[in-house]
């Protein structure tokens, strides 16, 4: 069965891009490519079981078992050494991609207290966006009781689109909720 969000993507927002940008062929319109998840965790110098902590929630989050990350170099003020484990990541693509976009935009990003919306440039000019979530109980997956320390994460959301402008509408149109962003003021 095919992602809600994919669905939307197919039926509505790929036709408003292409009227929006007046492509001339579908495979100009900007899609989701994939999505890292990425959790630093600085303590698993002097904690390892914090580090298996944060890649069952990881894990629980994305529904897919997490990669370990590895010091590339050492650090000796950090008493950091090369090859130690210092976090976990996850690549997620296809359904599962779509399916935390979907999750991530409509039940966790609402959850966080005082929310305005994200900021709307945090991209890096290719079309990539960058957000930082500094909580992970904002997940309905994690159980609130159970979290035995605070772990914030990075959500690095690819896209195939060339510029700024088109990933922000595409991010816009697939319910991402950008702060102060009006696509018709910033069109003029």
């Amino acid at each position: 069965m095919k992602p809600r969000l994919l669905e939307k993507y197919q039926n509505e927002v790929m036709a408003r891009l292409m009227e929006t940008f007046q492509y001339r062929n579908v495979y100009q319109v900007p899609a989701l490519e994939k999505i890292v998840v990425n959790m630093g965790v600085g303590v698993a110098l002097t904690d390892p079981a914090a580090l298996e902590k944060a890649q069952e929630e990881l894990a629980a989050i994305t529904g897919q078992r997490p990669l370990v990350t590895k010091a590339k170099k050492a650090i000796s003020n950090f008493k950091l050494r090369k090859g130690a484990k210092i976090g976990c990541k996850v690549t997620l693509r296809g359904f599962k991609m779509y399916e935390f976009f979907d999750k991530l935009v409509n039940v966790a990003l609402p959850r966080i207290r005082d929310f305005r919306g994200v900021n709307p440039d945090s991209f890096d000019g290719g079309g990539n966006y960058a957000l930082g979530i500094t909580e992970q109980h904002i997940f309905p997956e994690i159980e609130f009781d159970k979290v035995q320390r605070t772990q914030g994460f990075d959500v690095a959301i690819v896209t195939t689109a060339k510029t700024t402008e088109e990933a922000r509408e595409l991010l816009f149109q697939l319910g991402m909720p950008f702060r102060g962003y009006n696509r018709e003021e910033n069109r003029a």
